[in-house]
């Protein structure tokens, strides 16, 4: 479902930023090809995305203020709603992390897209990588891997996970049924363990293809 392969760098689109500033100022060439692809229920659910982002942007004069429980319950929410389909069912091949504009394209998505777009989705708002960690876990009560979103309101805090299994959002803490495996962000890597820092998240073959997705999305 999830792996480690071979690096594949992406190295411009790996600077601080560049994946997520304008996810939603959406070309009238990308808006045409969604369209085309999908219909116009498709561009609905974008436009929907970029009307939540708006006004989250538009009551955040500090973007680096930290996020309140109702900020990310409207995330949270918003890309839960999405149907749950798993990447065989969806794209035909056993893994494929979709873009956010795919997920709600497509209106479907598995754990590590819901994971992805709630990531990019606080990063529009201003939300620094810092704060926020894509993590790996293994879920306990399926028994299966799995990835939800971490956001640390502070460097050292206890993050809550916005996951797709819950709306509920509480503390890494209180999430006994999550054993970490990875996480990373748009610059870094940890695992769990004893030597947490692995490097950089381009080692990751399926995040720098993500990413170039996006990049060729924007220049649609």
């Amino acid at each position: 479902m999830i792996n480690l392969p071979r690096s594949l760098l992406v190295g411009m689109l790996l600077c601080l930023g560049a994946a997520s500033a304008g996810v939603v100022d959406f070309s009238p060439g990308l808006l045409r090809y969604i369209k085309e692809k999908w219909g116009m229920e498709a561009v609905d659910r974008l436009q929907a995305w970029r009307k939540i982002e708006q006004e989250g942007m538009s009551t955040r004069h500090n973007p680096q203020l930290v996020l309140s429980m109702d900020e990310l319950q409207i995330f949270n929410r918003f890309w839960n709603k999405v149907p749950y389909y798993d990447d065989q069912t969806n794209w035909l091949i056993q893994d494929y992390w979709a873009t956010p504009i795919e997920t709600l394209a497509s209106n479907g998505a598995d754990c590590e897209d819901y994971a992805i777009a709630k990531y990019f989705s606080l990063r529009e708002l201003g939300v620094p990588p810092g704060s926020l960690r894509i993590t790996y876990v293994r879920a306990l009560k399926i028994n299966e891997a799995h990835m939800v979103l971490a956001y640390y309101p502070a460097p050292d805090a206890d993050p809550y996970i916005l996951d797709n299994l819950t709306e509920k959002l509480v503390h890494a803490s209180e999430r006994d049924d999550l054993v970490p495996v990875y996480s990373f962000n748009d610059e870094d890597l940890w695992a769990s363990g004893a030597a947490p820092f692995k490097g950089k998240s381009g080692k990751i073959r399926l995040w720098s293809e993500l990413l170039a997705k996006m990049e060729k999305e924007r220049r649609m």
